[in-house]
């Protein structure tokens, strides 16, 4: 049906008329309120009546010639001496036209929404003069800003700008995250971002304001003129700025827009999701910098890991509570880059506080203008957390935990292994497991759930799991209740583990019996005559050996009872050429071949020194025999030539641990030259190094089991020695037995100790 177009325009003009008297409705509905609020002034004032104020207030309008809403807006702002009062002060210092900011404020506390307290924004404030557009965005959850009320703007504009994404870098977002106004007067310019608002081009004036409470920001005002302005002055940006403060309170007073409902939707989600969480707003200094967070709810389970109470936790600031969190890279850093982002973040930190205490992963993300950090026992890292995932691989046990009231299954990263499962599966609770388990051991299975979750008690038990790929494998699994402080069974906390190999074996063992007693005594006999080799091949140890000037001393412990013989050797011998070859070597593992190797080696050495070599050359001759003719002899050793008539003492080492020099009482580890393992590569070049010794001087050549201790590192057990070298020293002899009764090795490892004292 086509309408006549003299009926589309008296339509309309009817819209426009029920526009303008809206308008104007508006207007007085303002005006009045602002007339009350100056009544009400008055009657406080004066002590008289309503109706007797508001007499007065029309005879004082009238004798002045001041319009009655205009007298009405400066008694209230005398009244008030707010930031509006601040900015008429300044419009006036300034020469500007009298303002009208209380006008405007009053229309915005009364507009029914959004768009009506843009529309008073434009309608009412000098300061927008020339404005043509006003628009207010409201924050949500997730960071995004929502458009909620606009003037000025066309329906394609609406639509365009209704919904500002965090990770969009448009001025809105960044007012947001840095909390300060941005004052646009002559428009966006290039390579300054997305423009504020589609319409009007780039080049024209904007200002874009945060709406700031005290319990954060709301969302963002933004004013856009028709063209450039010459700039923003003092008393403009200071009644924008408390007209933007209006706004915030109005908007963040709405339904579903307060702070409080914002945090308690919040907490709910939170809650629903973890026992481990914590709320926090940001501090901020004068600049808008986060400084800071502060701690607004937390989850249930925070006083326990912590050790604080809610109590003392509620209200205080994050830095305060637990001071590592400040530190470069930490959770502040993350949660600024959060907040500024709004992308989701991990950062580690020890939340108790203390050294000793594990880390844990903590995940951060925005929540409207605040952070949200969440958690739980079950990622804990750092030193302990790796250790603790290191065993549970190399003993094949896989941890796991179920929380008996929220039904959420925990597993560690080995135990999707252990279930040939990828990471990201969802683990496999009690009432589950059943259904994973060979048919002959599925009652086992529920035995061993009734018992945790039925009686209560530590449970044990073996069963074949039936994994995705149809392996079947052994599984002992064990596992005990867990109660919370008032001594209710809250979770079940226990671990798998893989015994195939074990189980495996044990078949295998009881097959083979007779096999093994006859391999235990191939071994022994074995050992026997390794022992006798290695004592026909090495000289007692307990008689001196004499070189040219030098007093030497030997000592060889082997090891503890029950301990296979090893590969520890030495050696001291004047050469044809009147120098001295000394040298101390280290065969890898133990037994007859560690024995056979040394003798091939320590036989080869004495050999290759007739030829008049320097050591560096005899170390790479010894390699290449360890290499090429001792099928697969790893050691490491280290070789010397003393000449007397220069008292200097040339050396090459092979992977072995330095000598120690000591000279007037001070003891050091000489200068290591490069050289790695014999028998590693073939053709091997090794540095050579030179000392010159002094009358006195004290030289030790020595194997690790002399040093090494489970519970300390070599440099700390090298140290150890240094200080115990670090005595007067007497004859070579005293001065062995002095070193090889104070030092504190527990490996249960051959050790060989030769001393050279230059006489």
């Amino acid at each position: 049906m086509t309408v006549p177009p003299d009926d589309v325009m008296r339509l309309t003009a009817l819209v426009a008329e029920q526009r303008r008297r809206l308008d104007e409705t508006r207007d007085r509905a303002a005006a009045r309120a602002l007339t009350d609020i100056a009544t009400g002034i008055l009657v406080d004032r004066l002590a008289c009546s309503p109706a007797e104020a508001l007499g007065h207030l029309a005879r004082l309008a009238a004798g002045t010639g001041m319009p009655l809403v205009d007298l009405a807006a400066d008694l209230v702002g005398l009244a008030a001496d707010d930031p509006l009062a601040e900015a008429a002060r300044r419009a006036a210092d300034e020469g500007m036209p009298p303002a009208r900011p209380r006008l405007a404020e009053a229309a915005i506390l009364h507009a029914e929404d959004g768009d009506a307290m843009a529309a008073a924004l434009l309608g009412e404030t000098f300061s927008l003069s020339g404005a043509v557009a006003a628009a207010l965005w409201a924050l949500r959850p997730d960071g995004a800003l929502e458009l909620a009320g606009a003037a000025g703007l066309d329906p394609l504009e609406r639509a365009h700008w209704r919904r500002v994404p965090p990770q969009l870098d448009s001025l809105q977002q960044r007012a947001v995250r840095d909390r300060a106004p941005i004052w646009w007067p002559g428009g966006a310019g290039r390579g300054r971002g997305a423009p504020p608002l589609t319409g009007g081009g780039e080049d024209v004036a904007r200002a874009v304001l945060p709406l700031t409470t005290d319990g954060g920001c709301a969302g963002v005002l933004e004013i856009r003129w028709a063209t450039r302005l010459p700039g923003f002055t003092p008393a403009v940006r200071s009644e924008l700025t408390a007209l933007a403060q209006v706004c915030a309170r109005t908007l963040d007073a709405r339904p579903g827009s307060a702070d409080d409902d914002r945090l308690l939707d919040a907490a709910a989600v939170l809650t629903g999701l973890s026992d481990a969480f914590l709320l926090l707003s940001p501090v901020r200094d004068a600049t808008g910098r986060v400084v800071d967070l502060r701690i607004d709810l937390l989850g249930r389970d925070v006083p326990r890991v912590t050790g604080y109470s809610a109590r003392s936790l509620l209200g205080q600031r994050l830095s305060h509570v637990s001071p590592q969190t400040a530190l470069p890279g930490g959770p502040l850093d993350v949660s600024a880059e959060v907040l500024a982002t709004g992308r989701p973040a991990e950062a580690e930190w020890s939340i108790a506080g203390a050294a000793d205490e594990p880390v844990h992963r903590v995940r951060i993300a925005r929540i409207f203008d605040r952070l949200a950090f969440t958690w739980d026992d079950g990622e804990r890292i750092g030193a302990s957390g790796a250790l603790l995932e290191q065993v549970q691989r190399l003993g094949r046990i896989g941890a796991w935990q179920q929380d008996l009231v929220s039904g959420r299954v925990m597993w560690s990263e080995p135990t999707f292994a252990l279930f040939g499962l990828p990471p990201a599966a969802p683990a496999i609770g009690l009432d589950e497991l059943p259904g994973h388990v060979a048919p002959q051991d599925r009652a086992t299975v529920r035995r061993f759930r009734e018992q945790l979750l039925r009686l209560h008690r530590p449970a044990f038990a073996t069963f074949r799991l039936v994994r995705a790929d149809e392996s079947v494998r052994q599984i002992r699994a064990f596992a005990e209740p867990v109660t919370d402080a008032s001594g209710t069974v809250a979770a079940i906390r226990g671990a798998y583990q893989d015994v195939s190999d074990r189980y495996h074996s044990e078949v295998a063992l009881a097959a083979t019996q007779d096999r093994l007693a006859d391999t235990e005594q191939r071994a022994e006999d074995q050992e026997r005559l390794a022992l006798h080799v290695q004592q026909a091949i090495l000289p007692p140890a307990d008689q001196p050996v004499s070189a040219a000037d030098l007093d030497i001393a030997v000592r060889y412990r082997p090891a503890g009872d029950g301990q296979l013989v090893g590969g520890d050797w030495y050696d001291a011998i004047v050469l044809p050429n009147k120098k001295v070859l000394l040298a101390v070597g280290d065969i890898a593992g133990h037994g007859l071949d560690a024995v056979t190797g040394m003798v091939a080696l320590r036989n080869g050495l004495r050999g290759l020194a007739i030829t008049g070599a320097g050591p560096a050359e005899l170390l790479g001759m010894l390699n290449n025999v360890a290499y090429h003719l001792t099928g697969g002899t790893f050691a490491t050793a280290i070789c010397g030539l003393y000449d007397p008539s220069e008292r200097s003492l040339r050396w090459a080492r092979a992977g072995h641990l330095p000598p120690v020099l000591v000279r007037d009482g001070e003891a050091g580890l000489l200068p290591l030259p490069a050289g790695f393992l014999l028998g590693l590569a073939p053709d091997a070049v090794y540095e050579e190094a030179t000392t010159t010794l002094q009358l006195g001087d004290a030289l030790l050549l020595f194997t690790d089991g002399l040093v090494e201790r489970r519970d300390l590192p070599l440099d700390e057990a090298l140290q150890e020695l240094i200080r115990l070298a670090g005595r007067p020293v007497g004859d070579a002899e005293t001065f062995s037995d002095h070193l090889l009764g104070g030092t504190s090795a527990n490996t249960n490892d051959d050790t060989c100790l030769v001393t050279i004292h230059l006489r």
